[in-house]
């Protein structure tokens, strides 16, 4: 799978509202073929910051998201709303759902 944290630094006029701001861009992805996850975090140490942590069954699956009509949309919707760039850290991996935290087993 395609395994994808992004870290989306939001306009603090902006912060309250991402979760309405995105959810269009978030719903078009959720309902994806390819989709796994697609989760949204709000920080706890910066209040406009928003954690996007997502995940696609395989390289053709992350290709199809980055070519839709939606994300096409995102790019053009989002940006007026971050107060800079967004980080990423994607990677491809050999699993296709969460493993348990054994260190923690209830």
């Amino acid at each position: 799978m395609i395994f994808i944290t992004a870290k989306f630094p939001v306009k603090p006029e902006d912060a309250d509202r991402w979760p309405e701001i995105s959810a269009r861009f978030t719903e078009a992805t959720r309902g994806e073929e390819g989709c796994l996850w697609f989760d949204w975090s709000r920080s706890l140490d910066d209040p406009n910051e928003y954690v996007l942590v997502e995940a696609f069954r395989d390289g053709d699956a992350g290709a199809a998201h980055v070519n839709s009509a939606h994300f096409t949309a995102a790019q053009a919707e989002l940006p007026q709303h971050l107060a800079a760039t967004p980080k990423i850290v994607s990677i491809s991996i050999p699993q296709d759902d969460w493993s348990e935290l054994g260190e923690l087993a209830v």
